[in-house]
């Protein structure tokens, strides 16, 4: 399984991910990583690790159709089965979800539908929850919507930050993506093609 890795920041969820693939225990090829801005240390961490990457640089565009346009063609041209958002803050299109079949995958520090958007940890924290956690689910181009394939629950402790909620929900999402990762990459496909009642080989 072919991915193409998104981010806007710093990319600990995709290094979780390189790490998984170099120690074995994802069986996936990162084709590339992309950011919507230059400098981030997403894309350090990327290059650093040899893998190729790219910058769409949202600012760059006369608008958000256009954006889109180009970061659908920037990600197309690595042929990825499956497309994740890693920390990516920028809302793509439903064109851009439909150019890769719907496989675009996204981590969000909240359990959803609860507390969707960019601030899902303060606003967890200023409702006053006592469990909260982090969601992976398939994305659509709504806010932190489309179907959710795997949650886990995090307490939240007496006299919680927003700093310290989120770096530890930051290790349970990513324990949370890699194993999702691994339960999406497909079996290894036989030699010689499978009898036709045999042939779910599942999602990919």
């Amino acid at each position: 399984m072919r991915i193409v890795v998104l981010v806007s920041g710093t990319g600990s969820n995709l290094q979780a991910v390189i790490d998984a693939v170099k120690d074995g225990r994802l069986d996936l090829e990162i084709a590339a990583v992309g950011a919507d801005r230059p400098g981030t240390y997403g894309i350090e961490r990327s290059a650093a690790a040899g893998i190729p990457t790219f910058v769409v640089d949202f600012k760059a565009y006369p608008d958000r159709a256009a954006w889109n346009a180009a970061l659908t063609g920037a990600v197309a041209a690595f042929a990825p089965d499956l497309v994740v958002s890693s920390g990516f803050m920028r809302i793509v299109s439903a064109d851009f979800i439909e150019a890769f079949g719907g496989k675009y995958l996204n981590t969000h520090p909240a359990l959803l539908p609860a507390f969707p958007g960019a601030h899902g940890v303060r606003d967890a924290l200023a409702y006053g929850v006592k469990v909260t956690g982090c969601t992976v689910h398939w994305a659509d181009a709504g806010v932190d919507t489309g179907p959710i394939i795997a949650q886990e629950a995090v307490a939240v402790g007496d006299g919680e930050t927003e700093e310290s909620l989120h770096e530890r929900i930051k290790v349970v999402e990513r324990r949370l993506l890699v194993s999702t990762l691994a339960s999406l990459a497909p079996a290894q496909k036989p030699e010689y093609p499978a009898h036709p009642t045999n042939s779910q080989h599942g999602p990919f």
